[in-house]
């Protein structure tokens, strides 16, 4: 049966996981976020079943803040979320995007924002969700986000389908700069804060604090170069980022230490965010993450791994339309 909001207004705590206000909305969500785009294959082929498992074992586990799109996987990580949260949605606070719809395909009308988001309720099996995020900006036009995305979004929140409203993308400023034109509760930013980038302390997170604006990261690991593997093939980052990550992890190597562990340990300690999505997709995963929160990283090798990447700290590359950049 889908959960109503009438119901589910105050999802419970559960264990005794780091929680943080996701700025003036009132919400208190996991330091650890569930990141739900690996359940849509984005990162490899992950197994239905046990995508079921590590989403029950993240919930037993504290995590209560769980982030999808209908773009990850085309749908496939908002269908598998949504069965996995079968009986479990009342623990839970839920967010899901809208205006973005595959790899080249963006529309932030009034209409598409509303058909999304009936569409994202039914696989999500939900009459509601706790946060709706307009998701990409940058591909969209300014004026078009401001006068008419965001006031769908504000008109479906007084409906009482979305709790808050928020905006997400990848440059800060942009972001910025249409939080300052009309009200959001919530900013999700990705790449702009972890052991390549911290540029989001810059202006991002005391504009937000100044509005109390809950301030969201994703993408710990730099969308997967902060990994073992490295990054996958459509990485956007350049050529000199990988080389100088690679040298991370060959330094790695040689104190027996885990880079990945250590990035997302080092998103986990930043408090000027409510919380940190870390993509997951099995039981190990789940726990591997929540492992991360121990500060176990001896000072002298965060030192050499940050003067490691020090060349290419703040690097970034351009997406979404040039006049957003």
């Amino acid at each position: 049966m889908p959960q109503t909001i009438a119901t589910l207004r105050h999802p419970p705590a559960s264990n005794n996981l780091g929680r943080r206000r996701l700025g003036n909305t009132g919400l208190e969500i996991s330091i650890v976020g569930f990141g739900a785009s690996p359940l849509g294959d984005v990162f490899g082929i992950a197994n239905p079943a046990e995508g079921v498992r590590a989403v029950h074992h993240a919930i037993n586990e504290g995590i209560n803040f769980f982030d999808v799109s209908p773009y990850y996987g085309l749908t496939l990580a908002e269908e598998r979320l949504g069965h996995a949260l079968e009986g479990r949605r009342r623990e839970v606070i839920l967010s899901t995007k809208c205006g973005r719809y595959g790899a080249t395909e963006f529309d932030f009308s009034a209409k598409r924002i509303r058909q999304g988001l009936e569409e994202s309720l039914k696989r999500l099996r939900t009459d509601y969700v706790d946060i709706f995020h307009a998701h990409d900006i940058e591909f969209g036009d300014a004026r078009q986000i401001i006068d008419e995305t965001i006031p769908a979004m504000r008109q479906l929140q007084q409906e009482g389908k979305v709790r808050y409203v928020g905006i997400s993308g990848y440059p800060p400023h942009f972001l910025m700069c249409i939080a300052q034109e009309v009200p959001v509760d919530t900013i999700l930013n990705y790449c702009h804060y972890n052991l390549l980038a911290t540029d989001m302390n810059n202006e991002l997170a005391p504009f937000a604090e100044s509005r109390g604006i809950g301030l969201i990261n994703a993408s710990p690991l730099h969308m997967g170069i902060l990994t073992e593997q490295g990054a996958p093939a459509w990485h956007p980052a350049p050529p000199e980022v990988h080389r100088a990550v690679r040298q991370a992890v060959e330094y790695c190597h040689t104190r027996r230490v885990d880079l990945s562990e250590i990035a997302l340990g080092y998103c986990l300690r930043y408090p000027r965010v409510a919380t940190t999505l870390v993509g997951m997709s099995t039981t190990l995963e789940v726990q591997r993450n929540l492992s991360a929160m121990e500060d176990r990283v001896a000072p002298d090798v965060l030192k050499r791994i940050e003067e490691i990447l020090a060349p290419v700290h703040n690097t970034q590359w351009p997406t979404g339309r040039p006049e957003n950049s």
